[in-house]
């Protein structure tokens, strides 16, 4: 693979099912060069496999499949002339589609009425004379009262707050009523869902007095009028999200994080499936365990259980919860992830990534798994290889070896991922394939503090976060460099975010190892992070520690012991790692006369990697094969 080769690269999103099962409808997209934008369409396919997927419609940014649960409608998101995604709704059957929707700054995530009439959604309502025409540096001033008043990859929230709306009757002749606007105040809303009956909608809101000092989300309801009074359905103790109501509309189910005795604790809590009553008459029930496994993605109620995704030592397995708790039961796993399903008419279907796919559509049944579709291209991935090694206190430590093709020994880049509270996992990675398509073994594991392994392995940097996680990393290094194909003497470590953060410390502390290094999009200064982040009021004392250890803690503190040539890569407009957190390691090691450069990306936030514009992720990918090739 080479860096160009990421237009070979497709995303299937979620998919939506006929309320029959019969057919699936999702969206297909893939990063394109020329536009310099990522391209998709709507696709259909029958989930018998009697057909193969085609091409529903002939937007190029078509997204967001929903179907009716009539089965009339599918509803889904395109942007207008001014790119702002617009709900619009397509006749299931063949036609044109007619935008539902004209907000300003959008609209998303679009929920049909169980009487298929209507639609639930939310959009950002901005403040007068700001966002919507005119220079943005003639907008009047920003008055900032609270600590979380931004996000990376959006900007400033204050003064565009989300809210939810409801629609006018759907009307096939395009003619689009005004929507009614449910809630208000200056808060967030999102993951809204409607009542069976169709009578109350839920979502998932922080509105209560101290939310602007602890990470308490709440489950809301209330009637799907204007003006409507709130209910609050949670106890204001976990952070809560992706509601589901019960068939019979007396309980709801959600995703939710326990937050610790004073509601900050975030740091590898493991995210369980719960229940509550829809009154909110008593407090909510977990219902998988506390320990493992981490479920990222659900839940959907169904006559045998709730359908969910459980994170296993780097998989993603689909799994079924009793509807009373329980260890969940696996329904698709193994060696893969599965990014997102949907189950209607007794069909469940996924889109599965491994290895050697991005993903791939499939309908799953007692028998396991059948593909429905097949849009990977190129060649075949080169194989990543599983390995676990042990820290010199025991603790093993998961992870993979890619080598290139021919016989070596090749130079090696050990790579870091980021969070710390994430992981790299069974799945076709472009940094992975990139690397090893030009010549470099590839090193990367899931050291303590990953996603994954359990709630103790989660939480077990706390307070040294350098120090656990070198030793892990090291000790997987260690074992990887056992295989005579690696070249030992030619070693390189890169990562992004925790990643960069690690990769820096690891060039103080451990800098002999390494040839060369490249710290990306890092945290390298506690102090400053918590003021210029958009994370930094609550995140470093629960991971790092308190205060008067961060010096020791924070990697720019032993910048002075940094020997090996390092490549600083940021982005301009990254608020999740600030760019000073970049010049400040650029200009101490620079300073002192050390071999160092700064590659900024402008326009970019922390997320380049992942969804930054095409052409800049070819821009780094070239960049970083340069500093590996002149220094490994």
């Amino acid at each position: 693979m080479r860096p160009d080769d990421i237009t070979r690269l497709h995303s299937i999103g979620a998919p939506t099912l006929s309320p029959d099962g019969s057919r699936a409808v999702f969206s297909v997209s893939r990063p394109d060069l020329e536009e310099d934008a990522y391209l998709g369409s709507l696709w259909s396919v029958p989930t018998d496999g009697s057909a193969p997927p085609s091409r529903l419609t002939r937007g190029d940014r078509d997204r967001a499949p929903v179907f009716s649960p009539d089965g009339r409608w599918i509803a889904f998101l395109r942007p207008d002339a001014d790119k702002r995604p617009q709900i619009h709704v397509l006749p299931a059957d063949g036609g044109e589609p007619w935008a539902l929707t004209a907000h300003p700054l959008g609209a998303d995530a679009p929920v049909w009425s169980p009487d298929s009439t209507r639609l639930a959604y939310t959009a950002r309502v901005p403040e007068p004379d700001r966002y919507t025409g005119g220079e943005p540096a003639k907008e009047p001033p920003r008055r900032i009262t609270a600590l979380k008043y931004r996000v990376d990859g959006l900007g400033f929230t204050n003064d565009r707050r989300s809210h939810v709306f409801v629609s006018a009757p759907v009307d096939p002749s395009g003619e689009a009523g005004e929507p009614v606007r449910v809630t208000d105040g200056d808060h967030d809303h999102q993951d809204v869902a409607w009542s069976p009956d169709g009578g109350e909608l839920i979502f998932s809101a922080s509105r209560h007095g101290s939310r602007d000092t602890d990470l308490v989300v709440d489950l809301w309801a209330c009637e799907p009028r204007e003006g409507a009074p709130l209910r609050r359905v949670t106890a204001g103790e976990l952070s809560a999200g992706k509601p589901e109501y019960s068939d019979d509309g007396a309980t709801v189910y959600f995703l939710g994080d326990e937050l610790g005795e004073d509601l900050r604790d975030f740091v590898g809590q493991t995210t369980a499936l719960w229940s509550v009553p829809a009154d909110g008459s008593s407090a909510p029930v977990r219902l998988t365990p506390a320990e493992d496994p981490r479920m990222v993605g659900g839940p959907r109620a169904t006559a045998e259980g709730l359908l969910g995704l459980a994170e296993r030592r780097g998989a993603v397995d689909l799994v079924l919860v009793p509807l009373g708790g329980g260890r969940p039961r696996d329904v698709l796993s193994g060696k893969a992830q599965v990014q997102s399903f949907d189950s209607r008419g007794g069909t469940v279907v996924a889109v599965v990534s491994d290895g050697r796919s991005s993903g791939e559509l499939f309908a799953v049944g007692e028998d396991g798994a059948r593909a429905l579709t097949s849009f990977t291209e190129g060649p075949e991935p080169l194989p990543m290889t599983e390995l676990t090694a042990h820290a010199p206190d025991g603790h093993p430590v998961h992870g993979w070896v890619t080598l290139p093709e021919g016989e070596g020994p090749h130079p090696v880049v050990l790579m870091i991922h980021g969070g710390p509270f994430a992981a790299y996992g069974h799945q076709l990675f472009d940094e992975t394939q990139v690397y090893a398509g030009a010549g470099y073994a590839v090193v990367m594991c899931n050291p303590r503090g990953s996603s994954g392994y359990g709630r103790e392995h989660g939480r077990a940097i706390i307070g040294s976060v350098g120090a656990v996680t070198a030793a892990d990393v090291l000790a997987f290094l260690d074992a990887a460099l056992e295989d005579e194909r690696l070249d030992s003497s030619r070693v390189g470590v890169m990562g992004g975010s925790h990643g960069g953060f690690m990769t820096t410390w690891i060039s103080a502390h451990h800098g002999e190892r390494f040839r060369a290094a490249i710290s990306e999009r890092a945290v390298n200064a506690i102090d400053s992070f918590r003021g210029s982040s958009d994370i930094g009021s609550f995140f470093p004392e629960p991971l790092y520690g308190p205060e008067e250890t961060w010096e020791r803690e924070s990697p720019l503190t032993h910048a002075d012991k940094i020997d090996v040539p390092m490549l600083i890569i940021h982005s301009e407009e990254d608020w999740r790692c600030p760019l000073e957190q970049a010049q400040r390691l650029f200009v101490s090691l620079k300073l002192r006369g050390h071999e160092t450069e700064m590659l900024v990306f402008p326009g970019e936030g922390h997320e380049l990697t992942r969804s930054g514009l095409p052409s800049h992720r070819a821009a780094r990918f070239e960049a970083v094969l340069d500093w590996w090739q002149r220094h490994l």
